[in-house]
Order: structure tokens, then sequence, then C-alpha cells
């Protein structure tokens, strides 16, 4: 006999907040960070991290039920996960983006259906503030939550283009919109012989040198200021594009696939990744919510399949075109001049 249908998935779904929000809030008061030397009474955790007594006891087991927390007699501790990734003295941390989600897109994802109504992004736009870039740059205490946020969502797929792409073959490298840096980090980690560069806007300066100071690899990567919308991109032997080419429209998208072609050499390399939808649509359920979070945050940006960004390479002269899976949702396109 078949199942008997379940609204289970549906409830489940439809109040997926209620865990996100519990989550995003334990980021919020730090409080993986006061576990991560070891495990502490209800009475202190409650105190250290300034919860009201009403809810304390609920939201941390909440936290043991969910799976972010563990619980022995009256003691809580991280688990493996939480005490590796979201203790933000590691640098293995990947709550920037977290952190982002919580202050910035929690509230502007409430007015989604205004965007899916008008096309319109959700966010300072709504009010006629200045777009989303104007205004993380404009402010150094945002700006430096947003490069953290991209170092968060992009640290797996870093280190895997750092282990897989065959870097052997090449010498010189920049990273496109390159924010903290990174996968520029990842790679000189991993890679010894490689000189990188990473390029983005003058503002970005002393966060990528700083962090590429404290990773040990400031000797081998330079921070070149620059506009991609007005000035050419650094030459080297392979550009790279992370989660940059969605935030634009197509015309932009095509534009700096061809600013690409034009900076690498014959039998130097293009690679893009993002949160790519699978071809079918059907699938990849986390890329095609990032389209939807585009349409949050920019006026005209959207993610895009691999099949997509084959034919935009082809277009712009690429040969070899070949799309990879790197980690979790992300997956990478390379292209060869």
């Amino acid at each position: 006999m078949s199942e008997q249908p379940s609204p289970e998935k549906i409830l489940q779904t439809g109040l997926a907040f209620w865990a996100s929000k519990t989550l995003l809030s334990a980021i919020e008061i730090d409080l993986f960070t006061k576990l991560a030397d070891g495990a502490k009474p209800f009475d202190v955790i409650r105190d250290l991290v300034g919860l009201h007594p009403r809810s304390a006891r609920d939201f941390l087991d909440a936290l043991v039920a969910l799976g972010f927390l563990e619980r022995t007699g009256d003691l809580y501790s991280n688990t493996i996960e939480t005490n590796l990734f979201l203790d933000r003295t590691k640098p293995s941390y990947v709550g920037g983006i977290l952190e982002m989600a919580n202050h910035r897109l929690y509230p502007f994802w409430g007015h989604l259906t205004d965007a899916l109504r008008t096309g319109q992004p959700q966010n300072e736009y709504r009010t006629g503030d200045p777009s989303l870039f104007e205004t993380l740059y404009a402010d150094p205490d945002r700006l430096k939550e947003f490069l953290s946020a991209m170092t968060g969502v992009s640290r797996g797929s870093n280190v895997a283009i750092a282990q897989r792409f065959p870097w052997k073959d090449y010498r010189t490298f920049v990273d496109v919109g390159t924010a903290q840096g990174d996968l520029a980090v990842q790679i000189a980690k991993a890679n010894p012989h490689l000189q990188g560069f990473g390029f983005d806007l003058p503002q970005v300066a002393p966060f990528f040198e700083e962090y590429s100071t404290t990773s040990g690899v400031a000797d081998r990567l330079s921070f070149v200021p620059g506009d991609f919308f007005q000035h050419d991109l650094p030459k080297a032997d392979v550009v790279l594009m992370g989660h940059i080419l969605h935030d634009w429209d197509l015309p932009t998208k095509k534009m700096l696939i061809a600013k690409a072609f034009d900076a690498v050499p014959s039998g130097g390399a293009l690679v893009v990744y993002e949160a790519l939808i699978d071809d079918d649509r059907s699938k990849n359920a986390f890329g095609l919510m990032m389209s939807l979070n585009m349409l949050i945050e920019t006026p005209r940006g959207f993610d895009y399949t691999g099949a997509d960004c084959s034919g935009w390479m082809k277009e712009a002269g690429f040969s070899q075109i070949r799309v990879e899976h790197l980690v979790g949702p992300d997956s990478m396109v390379i292209g060869i001049k």
C-alpha cells in the first residue's frame, strides 16, 4: 500500500524560520564562542550571555534538540561542528554569512511576496536609499561583516578549488571581487609556486592585506584596487570569479567574461563558481533560492545553470569548457582560452 499523504514536510518548511532564527540568535549572542573552552552549567551560561530566566532553558534545550548543542545533566557544550565552525576565534569560523543573514537578509526576506509581484529589490532600494554595494562599501563595519560573510559561504569551495584545479600548469592567478581574499589565500596555501592577486574596490584593501598576513601568505599575494566596470582585469594565467556573476544582469555577466578572456594568455583559464542551478532546474533548491536572494538584494541579478555559463564562455571565445561539482550546492565552470 502506498503511504498516506502527510502535511509534515509542508509544516516543517513553513515553520523552518523558527529553527533558523534560533540558530541565528545563538550566533548573535556569541553562545558557541563562549562555550568553545568547554561545557558549562545552565546558570553560568544564562548569566554569561544575558538570557532572561523565562526562556533560557527552552532556548538552550531547543539548540540541543536541533543538534547544535549537547547536554549532559545540567552541563551544555558545543557539538563538534559548532565548536569548529561557529567559534569566531577559529579560522574555520563560517558564521559571517549567518551574521549577515540575521542582520540583513532575515528582515528583507519578509518582503519576498512584494519582490515576486514587483520584480524590485526589497533592501535599501525599497526606501530609496543607496544600493546594496554603495551601502556596504560606505560603512567599514558593514563592509567587514559582508567580507567575512563571503568567506563563510565560500570556504568549502575555496579549499576544493585550491586542491582540485590543475594549478601545476599555471604560475599566476587573479581573484576578481576577492572580498576578504579567502579564495586567494586557500589557493596560495595549497600551491606554494603560485603568485596571486586580489582585485576589488580600494576600500577592501586593508581587509585583504590583514587576512593574507594572518594567513601567512602575504608574500605571494597582492591587492590590486579597481572597478571592473571601469578598468581592465589584471593579467594572469587564471582568472577566478566566485559568487560574482550572479549579482548582475546578462549583459554585465557577458562583459565580465569577455574581460576575463582578454586578461588571460592562450592556454589560460577562467574559473567561475556559484551555487549553480542544475540544468533541469529541479534539484539544487539552494541555487534557486539564491537567485531569489538576488531578486531581494539586486536590481537585475540572477543565478544560472552550468549550461548557461558554458554558453556565455563559449560565446566569449573560451573552449574545453567543463562543469565540476565542488561542495554542497556549489559547482565551478572552467573554460580554457
